[in-house]
């Protein structure tokens, strides 16, 4: 990539403001015996919308903006997340994207955020990206202090903690992590502020050339909490497929700039019909058999900054959305 500002600079002084303001923010720091802070954003402690909001800002790498207001735009909903990044693709693609996979034991997580960009692995000798999207993007961060966010009900074991400093190559004294339960609220926040990344991901699973995407803002409503994690996880994920909306400005032609707008909507998945929920209950709770471009917004424009022309695709679905908030 042409521009490679450092995910984790710009990010720490908003892990300050957590941290400066967590009485405020109702959120819980510990420090474990090895050194790592841990925020907890929701498991003891209330946590809330503001909470949320940050977090999301941390997950772009301090790259982006998140707000939170009301809108009109659907019929039952209005709580509203609205994203955008200053380059979307290393602040979506390069950080808050959730792509490292921790696990030790029982714990299961993923892990998103800037300390995904510093975190490398040694195979046949050779010194690599934990993550092979990062060969794609060429990009490599650097960086004293990193943050990772892990959307789970639990503090991750010392183990995984250990396991994600060294990645890093940093002490465990200079890594904060960032554990949001997908039932809390600060916790469904950060996922629907995932509208833009999600267009972005399923953008590069169809090959547009990253390259090309020059800017970008999305927006979705906030789904209310559930104690389930099932529905939990169904509504924040319906959020977006039912009413996640994004816009992407484009280099190149015409022709693929309709493509893509044509391509990115969530109703073109096969699995598109009914609530998240449902879907993952049909499948077994086996995440990886529903269909990958399921995961989508709702409605997509593009505009070819080339040539001023927008490409509108996709459609806003209030009967399934109330279906599955309302549950």
């Amino acid at each position: 990539m042409q521009y490679q500002a450092s995910v984790n600079k710009l990010s720490q002084p908003l892990v300050q403001e957590l941290l400066d303001n967590a009485d405020k923010l109702r959120l819980g720091i510990e420090q474990l015996d090895n050194g790592c802070t841990i925020i907890d954003a929701g498991i003891q402690v209330p946590g809330g919308l503001e909470a949320g909001r940050i977090i999301t800002e941390i997950c772009m790498g301090g790259m982006g903006t998140a707000t939170i207001s009301q809108s009109a735009y659907t019929e039952s909903w209005p709580l509203t997340i609205n994203v955008h990044a200053t380059n979307p693709v290393l602040s979506c693609l390069g950080s808050q994207y959730a792509g490292w996979s921790l696990s030790h034991g029982k714990y299961y997580a993923l892990g998103s955020g800037p300390a995904r960009a510093m975190a490398t692995k040694v195979k046949d000798g050779a010194v690599e990206p934990v993550e092979e999207l990062y060969k794609e993007l060429e990009y490599r961060d650097s960086a004293e202090r990193t943050v990772l966010v892990i959307e789970n009900d639990a503090v991750p074991p010392v183990e995984i903690v250990e396991k994600v400093a060294a990645a890093c190559g940093v002490a465990p004294d200079k890594l904060t992590i960032i554990v949001t339960p997908t039932s809390s609220l600060a916790g469904g926040v950060q996922v629907v502020g995932r509208v833009l990344e999600v267009a972005m991901h399923k953008a590069h699973a169809l090959h547009f050339p990253l390259e090309n995407i020059v800017d970008g803002s999305g927006s979705a409503p906030i789904c209310p909490p559930h104690p389930n994690f099932v529905k939990a996880m169904g509504r924040t994920n319906d959020a977006i497929l039912f009413a996640g909306q994004v816009h992407l400005f484009v280099k190149g032609d015409d022709a693929a700039a309709e493509k893509l707008a044509k391509e990115l909507p969530s109703s073109t998945s096969k699995d598109y019909g009914k609530p998240f929920a449902d879907i993952f209950k049909a499948y077994e709770y086996d995440f990886f058999k529903i269909d990958a471009m399921l995961f989508s917004p709702a409605v997509v424009i593009v505009t070819a900054v080339e040539s001023g022309k927008s490409f509108r695709a996709g459609k806003l679905d209030n009967a399934l959305l109330n279906q599955s908030f309302g549950a």
